[in-house]
């Protein structure tokens, strides 16, 4: 079911104000695909994705009542999905230590070659990141939050939020140039 609009959807947010087990499962199984997506991004696996996501959903139908009507719902879904995958980066990973990665080549970009790897094929290398940067680099590149919303967030300063997003983009540059090495010989 796409959001077209909230009267679309209208039906099943009264049916999980009024703890409807029907309408619960039926918002679930319409916006899994693009919750699982956000989860995704954020897990190490998919497995733990969808621990991530079902924990998500939960918080969605005990606290929907938050929801403001009057916006949008993939918005409001999306924001507690990010912030239940937060919640457990910081459950399970707070107290890891991150590896040292190998320096890369700052001078060289991956910009030029992207544009031929698909989109599962760029998802793949950042879940290869560690959990630390991972969760930067989404925050940051792709959900568009600032370094201090991300330190805010993950409880780290402002200066760990640039280190890491600097380090996870070097650690990706490197991924891809491992992964596409005569790609990267022709633009250096």
């Amino acid at each position: 079911m796409a959001e077209n609009s909230f009267q679309d959807i209208r039906p099943l947010i009264q049916g999980c104000l009024q703890q409807d087990r029907e309408a619960q499962r039926k918002l679930y199984r319409n916006f899994y695909g693009y919750a699982m997506s956000i989860c995704v991004r954020y897990s190490k696996s998919n497995e733990e994705a969808r621990e991530v996501l079902n924990d998500g959903f939960m918080k969605v139908f005990t606290k929907i009542e938050k929801y403001d009507t009057e916006k949008s719902f993939k918005g409001w879904l999306r924001r507690v999905m990010i912030n239940t995958a937060l919640d457990n980066y910081r459950h399970n990973y707070k107290h890891y230590h991150h590896r040292d990665l190998e320096e890369a080549d700052q001078e060289t970009t991956a910009e030029n070659i992207t544009h031929q790897l698909s989109h599962t094929d760029l998802m793949q290398l950042v879940q290869r990141l560690s959990p630390g940067y991972r969760a930067v680099f989404n925050l940051y590149a792709i959900d568009g939050y600032t370094h201090e919303e991300i330190a805010e967030a993950l409880d780290i300063s402002v200066g760990t939020s640039k280190s890491n997003l600097s380090k996870a983009r070097a650690n990706l540059q490197a991924m891809l140039k491992k992964s596409q090495p005569d790609e990267f010989k022709k633009y250096a």
